[in-house]
């Protein structure tokens, strides 16, 4: 399947999917990737779809939802690999263009280095670029890259594609527990980022079965430190736990504002506070959610802070 969707998002608002790759052709071979193990990877571009063809089944799909009524914010491009991988990427983008929609790719960024491929990607409205850490033998042991492939390129690469790209830049960065949640890993990451500026900067977890079982999730107090860490050298940094919603803006529901925001963002006690205050709650609202477990309540740095639980 070419096409699917739309489906909710909250990087993209409702986001049409392009599956560009048949499965399973990508550079990489990411312990916690979701669609399973690359068999082998690969790192030369070629033609899977004819641009005609992805422009056909996309076209198809949207005068479908228009007819019902349905709105669509992007057209993604998410395939089962790397999308970069598929030489005709540009040449479908320039054919989306009289959708008159917007159009996002999410990359992985191997290839980026590719004159080519940064051609293509600066065609995109909106494109996020993977950036898991930037030591090689972690890089190794997380993304399994292809063995012609070499971080250093990939992350000059990274930054000469952000000093050229007028389009709006995502980065995110999967953490992964024990594998680049230390310290010196998050701060070499974050001083990285820092390098790319981009719009945002997504911290994300697993959040579907991996294809190493043997993949740890960090612990809420662990992603809190991170986002502290990061979002001071930072602008811009968003969590993604897998929770979908609006975190900026008061539904004037309490409880749904809170498991939100704390899903993006920690909260602060006296941020609760005062959204406690607005809505006209008490803080029996919050000890509810507490109990039952759909927040935590973590300590940083002489600071309480809440965040939406994930487990």
């Amino acid at each position: 399947m070419i096409v699917f969707g739309p489906v909710p998002s909250r990087r993209l608002g409702r986001s049409l999917g392009i599956n560009n790759i048949p499965p399973k052709h990508c550079s990489y071979s990411c312990l916690y990737c979701q669609v399973g193990p690359t068999q082998a990877t690969e790192m030369e571009p070629c033609e899977f779809y004819s641009p005609e063809q992805v422009f056909g089944e996309v076209q198809e799909q949207v005068v479908r939802q228009k007819r019902q009524g349905e709105t669509i914010d992007y057209l993604t491009f998410v395939p089962d690999g790397e999308p970069t991988l598929d030489t005709a990427l540009g040449e479908t983008i320039k054919r989306l263009r009289s959708l008159g929609i917007r159009i996002a790719v999410i990359s992985n960024a191997s290839l980026v280095w590719r004159d080519e491929v940064r051609e293509m990607l600066k065609t995109a409205d909106w494109v996020s670029l993977k950036v898991d850490t930037v030591d090689a033998s972690i890089w190794q042991r997380i993304n399994q890259p292809h063995q012609g492939l070499e971080l250093a390129t990939v992350l000059s690469g990274m930054q000469r594609f952000a000093a050229e790209f007028t389009g709006t830049l995502a980065t995110e960065t999967m953490l992964l527990e024990d594998l680049n949640t230390d310290e010196e890993s998050i701060l070499r990451v974050a001083a990285f980022l820092r390098k790319l500026a981009p719009a945002k900067a997504y911290l994300a977890i697993p959040t579907r079965p991996t294809a190493d079982r043997s993949v740890r999730i960090p612990d809420e107090a662990t992603i809190n430190r991170i986002y502290q860490m990061v979002g001071s050298i930072v602008p811009g940094v968003e969590l993604l736990t897998g929770y979908e919603g609006n975190a900026f803006s008061s539904t004037g529901d309490f409880v749904s504002d809170l498991l939100a925001i704390t899903s993006v963002h920690p909260l602060r006690k006296d941020a609760v506070l005062k959204l406690l205050a607005k809505t006209g709650d008490d803080w029996s609202a919050v000890q509810a959610l507490l109990d039952v477990g759909k927040i935590r309540e973590i300590r940083y740095r002489g600071a309480t802070f809440y965040l939406r639980a994930f487990r």
